[in-house]
């Protein structure tokens, strides 16, 4: 295997390994198999590279597990139940059955079936390909114990060190827990326990008006079992988002019946007798104590590094302990590359795959182009559905960008009116000056998601509203509305304002 000896170089003693044995050699160590480890992992093995793979707990990580693909498999079939339960659809479904044993088992599979796919291909591939590449999956806990050596722990007590040429750091994250209140998995979850549940609570607190907080608050008011209420300190939920889409999001919430305590500070939560025990304080300064079956904290996420002794080797680290990088090397170590969530730059599960794949191809020599954040394209699984790339108006005055921007409502767009589904706006960005290149899209509403690629690529690209003018859309599709915000800006859309008002029809400049 190798020599082992004492290192005093570091702070305090650390075994490690000369290594001799060739197999412990790599081309490439990576830390972690979520989506921008393992997409790494499949592009170094295109280049021939000799790749380590160390993951600690089931390969596709969070983004599959608890994250991406299970919470959305779950949001998936809420929309199936609720518009099974619907009465102005032209059918009535009766003897419907709702089992939370079942909603689950129905995500596992979901899950399995994927993890299924990304095992084999890891056994595949650890015999040499075509190119020469391997990728050898080792199963434990990393650490550095030097900047081209590291120690994995299998949970036995045994130590297997190896070294590389390069590493990645993709360890992704954890939900974040705040100070002052004992999460247990049972009363006060996160969304790592979600699948625990042995069945639908009948109400539940959701603490955070974010991404996920409001995906899940989707989800459970879909089932409609469960009285859900969302705990925001900000004036209104999503505050990333425009005013417009938030309020749209809010108002879909309370007709469902989901109650949000907005500008509300989180005195206390604690379990109570068996149930869970929240006092806020609202912005008038009344304090009231509620009580309900289980709490969801949903406020955030903070990177998986800080067992990976980073600081001892000299990473540098931001102060939520997330890799500082450039693109995505290391700012302190040229072999040392982040992606994906230990970085914590873009939390998303296609940008940490992107970032990945770009890590590799600058630690071999292929000079890929630089990332392009402000084309990145983004789902929000809520009821309904909103999807976004590029700015939206906030952050294009926050930029100081002069901008045009248009909205078309959905009540306007023939695919909405077909799917009864009304509900929300199409709203495009483009530059105040000419020739008006795009800037950013939020579509609200259903199939939302099928509108942004296309628009993120055009962004990409540097085109302009008479582009997408130009195109011809299938019809009818979602991506007719925003072509009539591409027309309204440019004071040819097929609905006229004078007719339809701002209520349907809006232009603007910021």
């Amino acid at each position: 295997m190798g020599r082992i000896r004492r290192c005093r170089a570091l702070q305090k003693p650390i075994l490690v390994l000369l290594l001799e044995d060739e197999s412990l050699n790599f081309d490439l160590c990576i830390l972690g198999a979520g989506p921008a480890g393992y997409a790494a992992a499949m592009r170094a093995h295109d280049l021939g590279k000799r790749v380590a793979l160390v993951e600690a707990e089931r390969i596709g990580g969070a983004g599959l597990h608890c994250g991406a693909l299970s919470s959305k498999t779950m949001w998936h079939l809420s929309n199936d139940y609720a518009l099974a339960s619907r009465l102005d659809r032209g059918f009535h479904a009766a003897d419907l059955r709702l089992r939370y044993a079942a909603v689950v088992e129905a995500v596992r599979e979901a899950v399995a079936q994927r993890r299924l796919l990304l095992e084999r291909q890891l056994e595949q591939l650890s015999r040499p390909g075509p190119a020469g590449g391997t990728v050898t999956l080792l199963k434990g806990r990393a650490s550095f114990v030097t900047p081209h050596q590291i120690a994995v722990r299998d949970g036995r007590g045994g130590d297997l060190l190896i070294g590389a040429d390069h590493f990645l750091i993709a360890t992704g994250s954890r939900p974040r827990s705040p100070d002052g209140i004992a999460i247990d998995g049972e009363r006060i979850l996160t969304s790592d326990h979600i699948e625990n549940l042995p069945d639908f609570p009948g109400s539940m607190v959701i603490v955070g008006a974010g991404v996920i907080g409001c995906e899940y608050a989707t989800m459970f008011a879909n089932f409609g079992k469960t009285r859900i209420s969302i705990l925001d300190r900000q004036p209104r939920i999503l505050p990333f988002e425009d005013a417009d889409v938030a309020e749209v999001v809010a108002g879909s919430f309370e007709q469902m019946g989901v109650v949000i305590h907005r500008q509300s500070r989180l005195q206390d939560l604690r379990v109570v007798d068996d149930q869970v025990a929240y006092t806020l304080t609202d912005e008038h300064g009344a304090t009231r104590t509620f009580h309900v079956e289980r709490a969801l904290i949903s406020i955030g996420r903070v990177p998986n590094t800080a067992d990976l002794n980073l600081a001892a080797i000299g990473v540098a680290m931001d102060r939520n302990g997330g890799v500082l990088v450039e693109q995505t090397r290391s700012a302190s170590h040229p072999h040392i590359y982040a992606a994906g969530d230990a970085t914590m730059d873009v939390a998303l599960a296609n940008v940490a795959e992107m970032e990945g794949r770009h890590a590799v191809e600058d630690m071999f020599d292929l000079k890929p182009s630089p990332i392009r954040y402000e084309a990145l394209s983004a789902i929000m699984f809520l009821n309904p559905e909103v999807a976004s790339v590029g700015l939206n108006e906030q952050q294009a005055r926050e930029q100081k960008i002069p901008y045009r921007v248009g909205v078309v409502a959905n009540a306007l767009v023939n695919r909405n009116i077909a799917m009864r589904a009304t509900r929300g706006f199409v709203k495009l960005l483009a530059s105040l000056e000419e020739p008006n290149r795009l800037l950013g899209l939020r579509v609200v509403g259903p199939e939302a998601s099928s509108a942004i690629q296309g628009i993120a690529f055009l962004i990409d690209q540097g085109a302009t509203l008479a582009d997408i003018d130009r195109c011809v859309h299938p019809h009818p599709a979602i991506t007719e509305g925003v072509q009539e915000c591409a027309r309204l800006l440019l004071g040819r859309s097929i609905h006229k304002t004078e007719v339809f008002g701002p209520e349907l029809l809006r232009r603007a400049e910021g």
